[in-house]
C-alpha cells in the first residue's frame, strides 16, 4: 500500500481532473468512486425508490443522509477491491457525522500513507467562495451541503497532507502532489 495515491476534498476541489493528469505521469491507473459506486450501493440493498422519496420529502440533505452507510460501504469495497491506483473519493464518501461510520472509513484509510486533500485555499472561507463558484449550477441546498464538506472535520482528519490548488493550474497541483508523494516514500515504478 505504497503505490496508492487517494484524493479527497469537497465537490468541486479538482480530485478528478488532478487523478487523471497523475494518470498521465505514472501510468498508475485511475479509479474514481464516482464511476463505482452505484455497484457497491447495489451490493447492500441500496433502495433507489427509498433515495427518490427521501430526496422529494427532505431534499438533499435527506438524500445525502441516506447515502452514508452505502458510501462507507463503497469506500472499504473499492479500496479491496484495487491496489496501485490513483484513488478519488467524491466530496460526499469521506465526510461522515456518524462516529462509527467515520471511524470505517478512518480504518480503511490508516495504512494508506498518501491520502491527500485538495482544498482550494487554508481560508475556509474563502474555499467556500471558490468552491460555489466552480459549482455555479448547484442548488443552494448543494452549496450548503458542499459548505458542510469544506467545514467538517472528517477530511482533515484523513488526510495526510493538504494541498491547495487556488492561483495554480491542475497540472501545477498534480506536479505538487507527485512532489509530495515522492518526498514522502512513495515507490511506484510502472516499468
Amino acid at each position: 500500500m505504497n503505490s496508492e495515491i487517494l484524493l479527497i476534498g469537497p465537490i468541486g476541489s479538482g480530485k478528478t481532473t488532478v487523478a487523471e493528469l497523475l494518470y498521465m505521469r505514472t501510468l498508475l491507473p485511475h479509479r474514481s468512486m464516482d464511476l463505482l459506486r452505484w455497484k457497491y450501493f447495489d451490493e447492500i440493498g441500496y433502495d433507489r425508490e427509498v433515495a427518490r422519496q427521501k430526496f422529494t420529502t427532505e431534499g438533499f440533505w435527506g438524500l445525502y443522509r441516506y447515502w452514508k452507510p452505502f458510501e462507507a460501504y463503497a469506500v472499504r469495497r473499492m479500496l479491496a477491491d484495487f491496489s496501485e491506483c490513483i484513488f478519488d473519493f467524491g466530496g460526499s464518501q469521506t465526510v461522515y457525522e456518524d462516529d462509527e461510520l467515520f471511524e470505517q472509513v478512518r480504518k480503511v484509510f490508516e495504512p494508506y500513507p498518501h491520502v491527500i486533500l485538495l482544498m482550494p485555499s487554508p481560508d475556509i472561507e474563502e474555499s467556500i467562495r471558490i468552491l460555489h463558484a466552480r459549482n455555479k449550477y448547484a442548488s443552494e441546498e448543494q452549496w450548503a451541503v458542499n459548505e458542510h464538506f469544506v467545514r467538517h472535520h472528517s477530511n482533515y482528519d484523513l488526510a495526510k497532507h493538504i494541498t491547495y490548488t487556488e492561483g495554480k493550474t491542475p497540472e501545477q497541483t498534480a506536479d505538487e502532489v507527485l512532489q509530495w508523494v515522492r518526498a514522502n516514500g512513495w515507490t511506484y515504478e510502472p516499468w
